[in-house]
């Protein structure tokens, strides 16, 4: 008991606990805000990986537009409903169900 007393009341003691506490939990970089910034850069990473992805998608769709006359007429026909001045277009949308109400 006398010992553990003399620890705590060491002033080396005292100093170093004032420390590591301050360092955990007061100082700009304490371990909530660490883990909010690895939070933050996993979310980032994900995102350009997405971006990443996508961009490679769009470079290989516009080298193939470029380069196919039919994939350009496709793309016209379906992203933007133009068409040929003989034909005519019909635009089919999906419903969706709908679910039956029951009365009790």
């Amino acid at each position: 008991m006398k010992r553990t007393v003399g620890i705590i009341s060491n002033k080396y003691f005292l100093v170093s606990a004032f420390f590591v506490a301050w360092m955990l939990f007061f100082d700009r970089n304490d371990l909530f805000s660490q883990y909010e910034y690895r939070k933050q850069l996993h979310k980032l990473e994900e995102e350009r990986d997405f971006y990443t992805t996508e961009t490679e998608r769009v470079k290989k769709d516009l080298k193939e537009l470029t380069t196919n006359q039919e994939m350009l007429e496709k793309f016209a026909r379906e992203k933007y409903l133009m068409k040929k001045d003989n034909e005519d277009v019909y635009v089919i949308i999906k419903e969706k169900n709908k679910e039956k109400s029951s009365f009790f």
